[in-house]
């Protein structure tokens, strides 16, 4: 499990699902492949609505990580790129479902000025660390 905190002094994640600094613990590094909103038939989620597809990119991440024996909170830090800045309420939405003060990763999101498909809203890069007694090899 990530061991998010953020100190005194700077500015503070105020709900957003976020931590300013993680510490790695013991196990598996897991670097995860940037998601996008492909389901399991490579049909694009969500045409048109960013949280749909924030919820697809989650499920993806999930999926690859419980292949290894990860779940969501082993995740240390995430990368995050977006098209437009009117998704961004709807994009600390879902995290803020799925991440919780304590174990939210380290973050950066950075505007996108395209993806390789245009349907595309939203990519999530994890980097995680599962520990060493849940890691299993695929």
């Amino acid at each position: 499990m990530a061991d998010g905190f953020n100190p005194q002094g700077i500015w503070q994640p105020n709900g957003r699902a976020f931590s300013q600094g993680v510490i790695q613990g013991p196990g598996e590094v897991v670097h995860v492949t940037g998601q996008v909103a492909w389901d399991e038939h490579d049909q694009v989620v969500g045409v048109g609505d960013v949280e749909a597809q924030m919820e697809q990119c989650i499920r993806n991440v999930r999926a690859v990580l419980g292949e290894v024996g990860g779940v969501l909170d082993d995740i240390v830090s995430m990368t995050i790129y977006f098209g437009n800045q009117d998704d961004l309420p709807a994009i600390q939405r879902v995290r803020s479902r799925h991440f919780t003060e304590g174990t939210a990763p380290a973050s950066i999101i950075i505007q996108a000025a395209g993806f390789v498909l245009p349907e595309f809203l939203v990519e999530l890069v994890p980097i995680a660390v599962v520990p060493h007694d849940r890691f299993r090899r695929p």
